[in-house]
């Protein structure tokens, strides 16, 4: 009797879009911000504006805590955490603007220096999970109209690192931004080597 065939496995990543996720041009920043001034709407405005300043990925973003990013009730301008990835630590800069919204925003919500600055509104995790933030992030990126699927967590991480290149091309600044242990590490992360290539090229007539 011959062997039942065992059914094909679907590959993981049919149908879907796999590969780094696009980083936000200052554009659809600005668009993104200003609705959600418009809106009035706190907690997603600091959540936006510190995941562009800080360039951290969104396990360490979720967890910093008031007393991460304040002293004596007022926002610093500079932070540094560690890293949960790498166990390294990293500094990152707390703009102007982004200190307002985050001042608005835990003043609101009455936050304490010890609580989370994100708190979840669930009971299923103490902040807000990597899966409610991404839920956000892609929200916010259909409101302007782009193809949510292109975009994610790491599209936060990715989109002041991006601008800093563009305008500076200093990769050992984007290393230390990041965190990054190798400056590898950054190249491949925000796909420099193809995007300049495709730069020379569009430039260069055959």
């Amino acid at each position: 009797m011959a062997a039942e065939r065992k059914p094909r496995q679907v590959p993981w990543n049919k149908g879907k879009i796999v590969g780094q996720k696009a980083s936000l041009k200052l554009g659809e920043i600005w668009a993104i911000r200003v609705r959600l001034q418009l809106r009035s709407n706190l907690r997603e405005l600091a959540l936006f504006n510190l995941a562009i300043d800080s360039k951290l990925r969104a396990c360490d973003l979720l967890s910093l805590r008031v007393g991460d990013i304040a002293h004596e009730n007022h926002m610093t301008s500079r932070a540094i955490v560690m890293q949960r990835k790498t166990r390294r630590p990293v500094q990152f800069e707390i703009t102007e603007m982004s200190q307002d919204a985050l001042q608005a925003w835990t003043r609101a919500a009455g936050l304490r220096s010890s609580d989370y600055v994100f708190p979840s509104r669930t009971g299923g995790s103490p902040h807000l999970s990597t899966r409610q933030y991404a839920r956000i992030v892609h929200r916010w990126v259909r409101d302007i109209g782009l193809d949510s699927s292109c975009y994610g967590t790491h599209t936060m991480r990715r989109t002041k690192a991006a601008l800093i290149y563009r305008r500076t091309r200093n990769l050992r600044a984007v290393q230390l931004l990041l965190g990054h242990s190798k400056l590898e590490s950054a190249v491949r992360y925000l796909g420099i080597e193809v995007d300049d290539a495709l730069e020379i090229s569009e430039q260069t007539e055959a």
